[in-house]
């Protein structure tokens, strides 16, 4: 197995390559608007790294959100062509938990929890967990007062509960998720001969850039 993982949903531009027992070689870049220019350097960066070639790959396992719609769609498409280019199965992963797995091996939570990523618009991305690898509840995007009493007395990973210190006062690390983080928790699935999501991008919301309604065609004469 040699699973490459990647994930554009956060502000984090995030590589890594799994073996099936361990990373071997990661990389994470936290820069929101050059999703598109990073992430392919990052791939490239990652192989010489390991010293293999992309042919070498056996899955692609990527994030699939939730987050923003122009920089979602720079890792799944890069995704699906890696597929499709070397006849390889394409994993999706929700991102949350993504950055739930990464906390708990970490060891910055212990039981219930919450992760929120920025969602832009005054809101957060959000799911709460009973453990680093269950989620209690489905992904969801709201504004963060909204959810206070939902998410009251737990503690919060992401870089959305550290912008909203009111409804998540116990904020911990990590802040992005990390294409590491991903393909350890894919390559334990499989492992157990689990099934993962399909890799389809998790919006929850339109995106800001929509045909405006009742606007005027004009034609030449």
């Amino acid at each position: 197995m040699l699973l490459l993982a990647l994930d554009t949903a956060t502000p984090a531009v995030t590589v890594a390559l799994h073996d099936g027992t361990d990373v071997v070689a990661a990389s994470s870049q936290v820069d929101a608007r050059r999703h598109g220019e990073l992430l392919l350097p990052a791939v490239d960066r990652v192989l010489a790294e390991a010293g293999t070639r992309l042919d070498a790959v056996t899955g692609i396992v990527v994030g699939i959100g939730p987050g923003p719609y122009t920089g979602l769609r720079v890792g799944l498409m890069t995704a699906d062509t890696f597929g499709l280019a070397l006849g390889v199965p394409v994993h999706g992963l929700c991102t949350l938990d993504g950055l739930a797995y990464a906390a708990g091996a970490e060891g910055t939570v212990g039981g219930p929890f919450v992760v929120a990523t920025d969602a832009r618009r005054k809101e957060v991305y959000w799911a709460r967990y009973e453990d680093a690898r269950t989620r209690a509840t489905e992904p969801a995007v709201d504004r963060p007062a909204d959810i206070a009493e939902l998410v009251t007395g737990l503690p919060a990973v992401g870089a959305g509960a550290l912008l909203y210190p009111d409804t998540f006062p116990d904020a911990r690390a990590p802040e992005h998720v990390s294409a590491a983080a991903l393909a350890a928790l894919a390559a334990e699935r499989l492992a157990k001969g689990e099934e993962l999501e399909a890799p389809r991008p998790l919006y929850l919301r339109r995106p800001d850039a929509q045909v405006p309604k009742n606007y005027k065609v004009v034609t030449p004469k």
